[in-house]
């Protein structure tokens, strides 16, 4: 995982991951019209310490940002940008899963099905959430496992950036 070129292209002071060291704000120091969100933003929490690069920062970071917009645009202000921890979730194997909300922490088969919940809850669309969960009964039924693995290359050739044709050679001993 690389932060994007934007410490650069700003001339902004980046941490050494080149996230752009943004202020309370979410705004580049010195540029109060210019945000740095997700993972190209270096953000402190309210104790001192880097927020992580994961998807709830990310969005409460955006949602922040559209929102200080409006309000400035209207003339007023927002108070720092405060991340506000919904939890952790994690699956960890088959019926296994690790769960954390505040103080509640949970494992095992029923961490697990809490995790199944909040993953097809949080899809987007009736029509998603439904073909997801069937897909999920089906292969816990079956013990089934879906082809993770990927080999050989690419039937369809990759065009550079010219429109040019990039071939690429078999690894060496590669049938």
């Amino acid at each position: 995982m690389q932060a994007s070129h934007a410490g650069q292209w700003l001339k902004a002071e980046t941490d050494r991951a080149g996230r752009v060291k943004v202020g309370p704000d979410l705004s580049v120091p010195g540029h109060p019209n210019i945000f740095a969100i997700g993972d190209t933003a270096y953000v402190l929490d309210m104790d001192g310490k880097p927020l992580p690069g994961v998807a709830p920062v990310a969005t409460q970071e955006g949602k922040y940002v559209a929102k200080l917009i409006r309000t400035r645009v209207a003339g007023g202000d927002l108070p720092p940008f405060r991340y506000r921890d919904p939890g952790s979730l994690a699956t960890i194997g088959r019926k296994k899963a690790v769960v954390q909300f505040r103080r509640l922490r949970l494992s095992g088969y029923l961490a697990w099905w809490l995790w199944s919940v909040a993953h097809i809850y949080f899809l987007i669309g009736f029509r998603n959430r439904l073909v997801v969960a069937m897909n999920w009964a089906w292969t816990y039924v079956s013990s089934q496992r879906g082809t993770r693995l990927i080999t050989g290359l690419d039937p369809e050739p990759e065009t550079g950036a010219e429109g040019v044709e990039v071939t690429r050679e078999s690894p060496k001993g590669a049938a």
